[in-house]
């Protein structure tokens, strides 16, 4: 393979590298229509406008999900830009030290993204955010484990980069839309004039945040800050198909990432474990597990590196206490102590979430009842909303929930619509 680097742009907060790949194997192939089998992707953005000659950024992660929604959309007859987001690069240290473990794979991924540009003969360029992904993305996380609490990475990685500094760099540049891999979908409907009210004007459209076909890959639950201008220009190809399908049209696209493994864990550190991370950044003191008696029964390494509901880690000393799983109940930041029990189960049915963000400008009705998820893939709760402000609101669920560390996100549903979200206090 033979990447040209064609220009350069540079600007006070991004650095941005322009570059072709070409690949003898597969450069200019055509694009392979759908199976009769497989769903039709049709953008409904600009309600039916032209699609020739609209620009889309699509960021290009080097996976099997961005590859395909790139083919799509160029079938579909956007002008279509591939864009590789580079992330940060966790800097090693030497062998001897834990850095030296981790293996950050962005070149390997950006050669897939060429690979696959190349295939489907459009430009490929790569957007440099690593100190902007330093600072919004991995400090964030440092500081908010120091703090005691558990943050979502992933979610701000959203938040700030794909849709903070990449989305506003592709529309200053002429994209009319950015497009992702995600597994979601955008949903326009429209809103009528009340009883009485006339007018051509009255009727208003606005977008919603749908959760995808396929369930299980769903990932609405990183989605929660998105606004409506993004929902406006943002596109998510797969959403309508189900994971077996993408990688058969994969196939049917002749992508050379038709049969890559999806990628796992952490948004930058893959397969890199939460704990062995931190612990580089983080100093370990050595402190007292109880149970909920009081009792010492064991010693962890420093309470910044647990979470609620987490049961390995952390050595339980006692016999009677090791005959059976114990989770962290409870943590007590400025003792330095771990609270475990047998069970993982809270008390309390409220939580309250503040960083609130509704992404259609809809809030929720008090007098209806709704869906919170607190994990990704976890499972939808029955609930309810009290506003206490503008920033603020408290969730009342039908059934006891399972525990929920503050900094964790949770992210509310009505049925298949995702409404928006928050942090817990």
């Amino acid at each position: 393979m033979n990447e040209t680097n064609m220009a350069r742009i540079w600007n006070p907060s991004i650095r941005v590298r322009t570059s072709h790949s070409i690949n003898s194997n597969g450069a200019g192939t055509p694009l392979k229509p759908h199976t009769s089998s497989l769903p039709q992707y049709h953008s409904k953005a600009g309600y039916g406008a032209r699609r020739g000659g609209r620009k889309v950024f699509v960021a290009m992660s080097g996976g099997v999900d961005s590859s395909v929604s790139a083919a799509l959309l160029k079938q579909q007859g956007y002008r279509v830009v591939g864009a590789f987001i580079k992330g940060w690069d966790l800097p090693r240290l030497g062998s001897e030290s834990r850095r030296g473990h981790f293996h950050c794979t962005w070149r390997d991924e950006r050669r897939d993204a060429m690979r696959v540009a190349a295939t489907l003969d459009i430009p490929l360029v790569t957007v440099d955010l690593s100190s902007e992904y330093k600072q919004l993305v991995v400090d964030y996380l440092i500081h908010e484990y120091k703090a005691g609490r558990t943050p979502n990475p992933d979610v701000m990685c959203n938040k700030e980069i794909k849709f903070g500094l990449f989305f506003d760099w592709a529309r200053k540049r002429g994209a009319d839309y950015v497009a992702t891999g995600h597994y979601a979908q955008t949903h326009w409907q429209k809103t009528f004039p009340a009883h009485g009210q006339q007018g051509k004007f009255a009727t208003k459209s606005f977008c919603q945040l749908g959760v995808s076909r396929d369930t299980n890959k769903d990932q609405t639950y990183f989605l929660w800050t998105l606004t409506p201008e993004h929902l406006a220009h943002t596109l998510f190809p797969v959403g309508n198909y189900l994971k077996s399908e993408v990688r058969q049209l994969a196939k049917k696209f002749k992508l050379p990432t038709a049969e890559k493994k999806d990628s796992q864990g952490i948004c930058f550190l893959g397969q890199v474990d939460m704990g062995e991370f931190l612990e580089t950044y983080l100093p370990k003191k050595s402190g007292s597990v109880i149970n909920k008696s009081g009792q010492t029964i064991g010693e962890h390494h420093g309470v910044q590196f647990y979470t609620l509901g987490q049961r390995h880690g952390f050595t339980v000393t006692t016999s009677g206490a090791r005959s059976r799983p114990q989770y962290v109940v409870a943590k007590s930041l400025a003792k330095n102590i771990l609270t475990v029990a047998p069970q993982a189960k809270s008390v309390a049915n409220t939580v309250q979430l503040e960083q609130i963000n509704w992404i259609s400008n809809q809030e929720p009705s008090e007098i209806k009842n709704y869906q919170a998820r607190i994990r990704h893939r976890g499972e939808l709760l029955s609930c309810r909303i009290k506003m206490i402000n503008a920033d603020q609101l408290e969730i009342t669920f039908s059934n006891p929930a399972p525990l929920i560390a503050p900094g964790q996100s949770v992210v509310v549903y009505d049925h298949k619509v995702c409404l928006g979200g928050g942090v817990v206090v």
